[in-house]
């Protein structure tokens, strides 16, 4: 025979997408729905392997660390690759932008602080009198440390002169069932967690990174005439660094795809989520400036050195 040899395409086998949250939660929700559409345009089983804890910082660490064959993609949320490497820098040992592949950022969901039905204080003005008149005594659960919920808490403690004390769980369902158990007053998550509960009248969203159609009640802090806004969520796709060329020409168009589907867009805004695709490249720009941002608040803020 002449010595051609049949090179195999990408992807040759089935892909796990790995999910640093724990199941149930919308985001999970989401990654699931974004990775059951990636699986019928690519023509193999895309896999969801929950890999929870430390903010993220788990999930991800184990794709960075995963083979470069692109068998093994990541979908997170920003907190591993912002917020937890700025509050908890020993804990991460990885630096998104060397040991991560961007292919592409699909939504954006508000972040927002919401508190049960039964408590005294009914809006943000309220919580933080009640909270200065009893420091230390409001709780409110998180995904942990570094989470936007951790971030959260520690901006408004910051701006407001209170000591609301963050609980971390290791995912949003955890958190909830803390609350409806009365473990701690509230939670800070991101809004697709929430967003069927409050509508329900379960809790009261206090306050909200950025307004939200179904929620224009629930003000942002700028609104309430606070110098900063707290920040948001967003999910996007990840490779480890180094896969190559053929990789990327696959999952990244079929990711954009994905992240544009209306049908897609309708589950999500159901989550309290919205589509906002962005190519691979502003997703490393939106990671570099989002870095830049949270360390200048935190350090503002007196949350690092």
């Amino acid at each position: 025979m002449a010595g051609a040899s049949h090179a195999q395409t990408y992807p040759n086998g089935p892909i796990s997408l790995v999910i640093p949250l724990t199941p149930g939660d919308a985001t999970d929700i989401a990654a699931r729905a974004m990775g059951d559409e990636l699986a019928k345009l690519l023509k193999v089983a895309v896999i969801p392997v929950n890999r929870p804890g430390a903010g993220g910082a788990i999930g991800t660490d184990s794709v960075v660390k995963a083979a470069k064959d692109g068998q093994t993609i990541l979908i997170t949320i920003n907190a591993a690759l912002t917020f937890r490497r700025v509050l908890e820098p020993q804990s991460v040992q990885y630096d998104p932008l060397k040991d991560l592949t961007p292919l592409g950022l699909t939504t954006r969901i508000p972040s927002i602080l919401a508190v049960r039905d039964d408590l005294p204080y009914r809006n943000f003005a309220e919580m933080v009198e009640h909270a200065k008149k009893n420091p230390g005594t409001v709780r409110a659960g998180t995904v942990g440390i570094g989470s936007v919920g951790d971030f959260t808490i520690q901006i408004i403690n910051s701006l407001a002169g209170v000591e609301i004390t963050m609980v971390p769980f290791k995912g949003a369902s955890p958190a909830i069932t803390a609350m409806r158990g009365g473990h701690v007053d509230g939670v800070a998550l991101a809004l697709g967690a929430l967003s069927g509960q409050i509508k329900s009248g379960a809790m009261r969203g206090i306050v909200i990174s950025s307004k939200f159609p179904e929620f224009p009640s629930v003000p942002t802090l700028s609104e309430l005439g606070y110098r900063q806004n707290l920040l948001g969520v967003w999910l996007g796709f990840f490779a480890p660094a180094g896969v190559g060329p053929e990789v990327t020409a696959a999952l990244v168009p079929a990711i954009e795809k994905v992240a544009r589907d209306p049908v897609i867009g309708a589950r999500l805004a159901a989550l309290g989520m919205l589509q906002d695709y962005a190519p691979p490249e502003k997703l490393a720009e939106e990671i570099r400036e989002e870095y830049r941002v949270v360390e200048q608040i935190a350090k503002k803020a007196g949350l690092v050195k």
